[in-house]
């Protein structure tokens, strides 16, 4: 059973908030306006009266603010008593309330200050005295010249090392297989992947010592699907009995780790996992992480979260390699960089030398590990480019060819502390043929043969898992009583990569932004649908009505759309770095599942909404409800559906899938301006009506007020007067000035400078557009580099803009349309989180560019110096640090959700709604890489350039926190953390509200709001994920789901007033539910004190998973 509502929430009926639905006027001939005159004739007339009455409005709505706080006042006492029901984290989801939900549709008014804990407050302000080494600061980065290892050093050792303890080897075979990036997903599979994993189970068997790894599920399940019950169980017997094949990571694909968000990269994980669990019934132990381009500390968090105990990195800069392998810490136990112990480290094995294929992994020496790598052997399709091919092993060579291959051991071995070494053996898409099973398997079991059975070469070499490595390793450095030394800790992350001279792969980190735009849509909506569902399915449990309802198919529907967003976060998806066809084709896979996940959704909330469950037909035919918008192909921007309103009501269902109650902006398109909108319990609603211009596909937006994850209901219907206000217009061409005033910020056009006020001080902010171009040089920006052809030149358009200025009581906004970019500055004029903020929408089309990469920066007067913040993963925050010493390109980094600049006394930060490239070039500024059209190939493989852009948005919010607490100046730290205000913020832009329109057909039916928790969550807890859990048939949904909390970690030095927020901090204590089991993250494993329990306590920025019955 849900937990019971302990309280009623009687503060929800002692204030009165407006709640505002905005209706977009389709019919500009209705506007009462002349848009004819300019600025030249008469144009300043009109905007001085526009002015003066917007002035009026802004007077006026002053005074009720100062009524407003009058009110808040009076209602303190029960705003406290809010903050005692959430003391203690009860924002328990509610049994009795789940269905006809209590709802009194206006929420209570919020706090003026938000009531945070001091002792949460302490999180963000403690220092760690564990060193923290800074790499980049003692680096030169010179690349110099090493020999026959490039990028690195000579190597020497003594014959003599090796006597008193061998030298053991661990040859670990693996074949790397991109889900999708020359060809698609399915055309890799038919013509290479199957084959090498029914090679797999006839090779293993053949010879006991022969041994495979392997990692991604999503080829790994759809070849379990074609196979027999015999090639099962012989897979589970190398996997359990014999110990020849390791399932590492366990995910569905190898994911990118700049660009994708940390909702992705637990679900892609958690559902390979789950995959693995009900169909092998294999816990993978240690991740393989060969390929991405870049390596993230918030994968290494997910994975020890998620149980595993070792993993390998391959792709770092070169330099870092260097440093690293000289100083014996290629191998460290990576720590979270706000770990005071130990409790986040997880054993890192660094790859040193360049590549993962063979020429580079056994030894510093590519032309002879190349010999060694029998695929290449002469008269096959692959040779050796140092021209010196492998030989096949004789009882004639094998002594000399042992000399060279231990040679190449030993001086590998002499990067790392311990007296054991690993030696991948294999490259993309290899074994796929049994010959290449005989070459490798056969000439390297002659060599093993050959060096232990002569003790006088101090080796123990043999084919190895990536455990069995790990596991030998363990044993020679952790283990107590062992003499050697143990190994270093360290923390932070390990980006921009570059591989060779200055080519920097911080390029990916914005190709095909249109698909990375795509991406955050399908999660945001993956997220609404999983929640939506859980809560449907334990409100069926409760009304013991199932029969109807499409579990099953939504199950299926469900499943379908977490492995395709999954494949999408594969290192050559997300990242942009596919064939032209294959980015078709993983657009194709996130288009139909937006499309599934709306049916999902839609199905959810229409049994949800019903007052009578018994009313309940599912009728795939005819959709109870409608979504707002529909996007027409995987390669378009979505349009919104325009309702028709005529004097009979027409309901509307509004989703929030926060887990805070929510005042927010959403868009219903209607087909008149005389629209009147009322609440489910008939009170007027004010609105404001504006046009829907022909050439502009921005989305226009609007207020409501809707429980966390719960459904506000509203009705629209034609007014006969005293309807929603009209919104007004100016538009300027050439010449003509004007100034846009919305509570603490002013835009000044046609400057396009931002002002923001913040406690009598203020700030300007200039918002610019630059183009980079390519080098001159051989090597040129692709889909994976940028090597720009210097600094950025300013976008200087061909014919002046035109500037479209609204004005209305809900928002206004400045919209400038150049060649290039339509840019939109719009201000809430809403109490709460987007009243704070100035939200920026670019729509980019540079689809008739030639090299050219289109970029905006934000100038401001902040003095931030050298130093700059991005985030990990939308996870958490690494600070930053411009360096001269360094390239243009290499001073970019990913930002997935923020990053920001600041000064002692002011934080300016940009919210992001897409993963996209930035860097702080100047001191004061902040740039976006928004799109980039690149006409050749940058020689890493994909054989093509970047040709294919589209329109493409890009969405963010701009907001400026002024410090509250100072120490009188900023001192270089470790850790930084966002706001509560830029947290809530950014949860907002990523996962705005849902609409749906009740059909025509249905307005006779009886709908209630649907309150499923008691309050909000405490401010700092985020419900990543309430998934359910499938049953063990695999037929449909059990009757649990798995909670994912987050405690995020904020920093408390700015302010928090007048947030909007209804939440308070409880020190990480959360009651949701009767009966809770911890578990890993993935569920693989029950956790230390995994009992039944009925709270949560989380630590700041712990992220934990939960099994929980929905019954």
């Amino acid at each position: 059973m849900m937990m019971k509502l302990s309280r009623q929430f009687t503060v929800f009926g002692s204030a009165i908030f407006c709640v505002v639905i905005f209706s977009l006027y389709l019919m500009l001939d209705h506007l009462q306006l002349d848009h004819t005159k300019s600025p030249n004739n008469g144009g300043d007339k009109l905007q001085n009266g526009q002015l003066s009455i917007l002035q009026d409005k802004i007077d006026r709505l002053e005074r009720l603010l100062s009524e407003n706080n009058e009110i808040i006042a009076n209602i303190r006492d029960s705003v406290i008593n809010l903050k005692e029901s959430v003391k203690d984290g009860r924002g328990g989801l509610d049994g009795g309330n789940m269905s006809q939900g209590h709802y009194l549709e206006l929420l209570a008014s919020p706090p003026l200050v938000l009531p945070i804990d001091s002792q949460d407050c302490q999180f963000a302000t403690r220092e760690f005295s564990k060193p923290l080494l800074d790499v980049y600061d003692l680096l030169t980065f010179d690349n110099h010249d090493g020999g026959v290892w490039k990028q690195g050093f000579d190597i020497t050792y003594q014959d003599n090392e090796w006597d008193s303890e061998p030298l053991q080897v661990f040859v670990v075979p693996h074949s790397h297989n991109d889900p999708g990036w020359l060809k698609t997903f399915d055309d890799y599979y038919r013509d290479q992947t199957q084959h090498i994993l029914n090679n797999i189970v006839v090779k293993l068997h053949e010879d006991s010592r022969r041994k495979m790894i392997w990692s991604e599920i999503s080829y790994f399940s759809k070849w379990w699907d074609n196979i027999d019950n015999q090639k099962r169980d012989a897979v589970k017997r190398y996997l359990f009995e014999q110990g020849q094949l390791e399932i590492t990571t366990g995910g569905w694909v190898m994911p990118d780790e700049a660009n994708s968000h940390y909702f992705a990269l637990i679900d892609q994980l958690l559902e390979g996992h789950q995959w693995l669990e009900r169909n092998v019934g294999v816990k993978p132990q240690t991740g393989w992480a060969v390929d991405p381009f870049g390596h993230s500390p918030t994968q290494a968090y997910l994975l020890k979260q998620a149980g595993l105990a070792n993993m390998l990195i391959q792709r770092v800069h070169y330099s870092v390699k260097k440093h690293f392998a000289s100083q014996e810490t290629l191998e460290f136990f990576w720590r979270q960089n706000w770990d005071p112990a130990s409790s986040t480290d997880i054993l890192c094995h660094m790859m040193p030398f360049y590549s993962y294929d063979v020429p580079h992994t056994c030894g510093p020496d590519p032309k002879i590990c190349c010999q060694f790598d029998f695929k290449r052997l002469p008269g096959g399709r692959v040779n050796c480019p140092w021209r010196v091919p492998p030989q096949p092993i004789t009882d004639g060579n094998v002594q000399q060819r042992v000399q060279m291959l231990l040679d190449q051991y030993r001086k590998k071995s002499k990067l790392f502390r311990t007296k054991v070494v690993m030696v991948p053996l294999g490259d993309d898409f290899r074994y796929a043929e049994a010959l290449e099973w005989d070459q490798q398997f056969q000439n390297y079991q002659k060599l093993f043969d050959y060096m232990n059975s002569h003790p006088e070469l101090h080796v123990k070499a043999q084919f190895g898992t990536i455990t069995d490595y790990f596991n030998a390793l363990r044993k020679l450095s952790i283990e107590p009583g062992h003499p050697s030394a143990s190994l270093p800790v360290v923390s932070g992350d390990f980006f921009t990569y570059a591989d060779r001279d200055d080519h920097y792969w911080s390029g990916y980190f914005t190709s095909r932004p249109f698909y990375k735009r795509l991406d955050r849509v399908l999660e945001s909506h993956l997220r609404a649908a999983e929640i939506l569902y859980s809560l449907t399915l334990a409100n069926i449990q409760r009304f013991g009505k199932l029969n109807d309802f499409p579990a099953v198919e939504n199950n299926r529907l469900l499943t379908e759309a977490r492995r395709n967003l999954g494949l999408f976060q594969h290192h050559d998806a997300i990242a942009g770095t596919g064939k032209d066809m294959v980015v078709i084709d993983y657009g194709t896979r996130l288009f139909h599942s937006l499309l599934n996940l709306n049916q999902v959704i839609v199905n959810s909330a229409h049994w949800l909404v019903l007052k009578d469950k018994s009313a309940y037909s599912h009728n795939p035919s005819k959709a109870f409800l409608q979504m707002d918008d529909i996007q027409p192909s995987q390669d378009a921007l979505p349009q919104k559906n325009v309702l028709k309103i005529s004097s009979q009501p027409r309901s509307v269902v509004v989703y929030n899938p926060t887990e805070q109650d929510r005042t927010s902006v959403v868009t219903v398109y209607v087909n008149t301006p005389h629209v009147c909108v009322i609440t489910d319990h008939g009170h007027p609603v004010p609105a404001q009506v504006s046009a829907v211009w022909d050439d502009s596909t921005t989305p226009h937006q609007d207020l409501a007020q809707v429980p966390a994850l719960g459904l506000g209901l509203y009705q629209l219907s034609t007014a006969v007067s005293g309807g929603a206000e009209t919104a007004e217009y100016v538009f300027l061409r050439q010449g003509g000035e004007l100034s846009v005033n919305m509570k603490h910020f002013t835009v000044n056009i046609p400057q396009d400078r931002l002002k923001l006020k913040e406690n009598g001080s203020e700030h300007q902010i200039k918002v610019e557009f630059a183009w980079y171009g390519t080098t001159s040089n051989r090597d040129k920006s692709g889909a994976y580099l940028f090597l720009p052809d210097g600094e950025a030149k300013m976008y200087s358009p061909a014919r002046s803009p035109v500037i479209r200025v609204t004005k209305g009581s809900v928002f206004s906004e400045i919209t400038t349309s150049f060649d290039h970019v339509t840019h939109t500055l719009r201000l809430y004029n809403v109490q709460g989180v987007e009243g704070q903020a100035v939200e920026i929408c670019n729509l980019v089309d540079i689809r008739r560019e030639f090299n050219h990469e289109i970029a905006m920066r934000l100038a401001s007067d902040v003095d931030s110096k050298d130093r700059f913040f991005t985030d990990l993963n939308g996870f958490q925050i690494q600070p930053r640090r411009t360096m001269a010493k360094l390239p243009l390109q290499a001073n970019f980094y990913p930002m997935t959700s923020m990053a920001y600049i600041q000064d002692p006394g002011t934080r300016l930060t940009l919210l992001t709604a897409q993963s996209l490239g930035s860097a702080s070039l100047v001191s004061g500024q902040l740039e976006v890489i928004m799109d980039r059209r690149l006409n050749q190939d940058d020689n890493r493989g994909l054989g093509q350039g970047v040709l294919d852009n589209k329109v493409t948005p890009s969405t963010f919010r701009l907001l400026l926190e002024k410090r509250a607490k100072t120490d009188g100046g900023e001192k270089p730290s470790p850790l930084s953390y966002p706001s509560l205000l830029s947290h809530v913020s950014s949860l907002y832009l990523n996962h705005p509200l849902i609409s749906m329109a009740v059909s025509t057909e249905a307005q006779s039916l009886s709908l209630t709001a649907f309150t499923p928790l008691a309050s909000s969550l405490p401010c700092d807890i985020h419900l990543v994920n309430l998934r359910s859990i499938q049953s063990k048939d695999g037929g449909g949904p059990s009757d649990e789901a798995a909670l994912i909390l987050h405690r995020k970690g904020f920093d408390c030095a700015f302010s928090n007033r007048n947030t909007g927020l209804l939440c308070a901090t409880t020190q990480g204590k959360v009651n949701l539910f009767q009966s809770i089991i911890p578990v890993s993250l993935t569920l693989m494993h029950t956790t230390e004190g995994g009992s039944s329990k009925e709270e949560i306590r989380l630590k700041p920025m712990e992220i934990s998973t939960y099994r929980v019955q929905l019954t």
